[in-house]
């Protein structure tokens, strides 16, 4: 259900800047361990990078979409667990954007009730900046399960 409702924010935040033309969607590897790593997703002239450190349990299947609008004006990426809730500790996160400058970000923890529904994260727990999304440290309370970025492209249309 959670996976659902990301591509449901995912479609919308595409409809709202012009009918989506171009996605894609990639399943990678969240590794626990503690050491840094990355994962990279290109279309067109943008990319999305999510950076990550996490500690606890074991690998979790996560997915990256991102898609262009149809006047190449808005680049989404949107970074999620489809299972919904993660096991994993966050120490730190971090989502890059080339291409274009953010104009949205969202991002998301779950309930520890039980109940599944996602729960935003608190705007003293991460920054933005013109082209990345990351944790903050000292105030992040190491629960990720969903990422959501839009940038306005960088390009002026002749």
């Amino acid at each position: 259900m959670a996976a659902y409702g990301v591509i449901s924010t995912f479609v919308l935040i595409l409809t709202l800047c012009g009918a989506q033309e171009k996605s894609s969607t990639e399943e990678f590897d969240v590794r626990p361990g503690g050491l840094q790593h990355s994962f990279t997703s290109k279309l067109d002239d943008y990319s999305c990078t999510f950076t990550y450190a996490s500690q606890g349990g074991t690998n979790e299947k996560w997915h990256m979409s991102v898609g262009l609008s149809d006047d190449n004006q808005h680049f989404s990426c949107s970074i999620w667990r489809p299972q919904g809730k993660s096991y994993l500790f966050f120490t730190e996160f971090k989502a890059e954007i080339t291409g274009g400058k953010i104009e949205f970000s969202e991002a998301y923890s779950q309930t520890s009730s039980g109940g599944g529904s996602d729960v935003k994260l608190k705007r003293s727990e991460y920054d933005v900046t013109d082209n990345v999304v990351s944790h903050r440290p000292g105030s992040f309370s190491s629960a990720l399960c969903k990422l959501v970025v839009v940038a306005r492209s960088e390009h002026d249309e002749l």
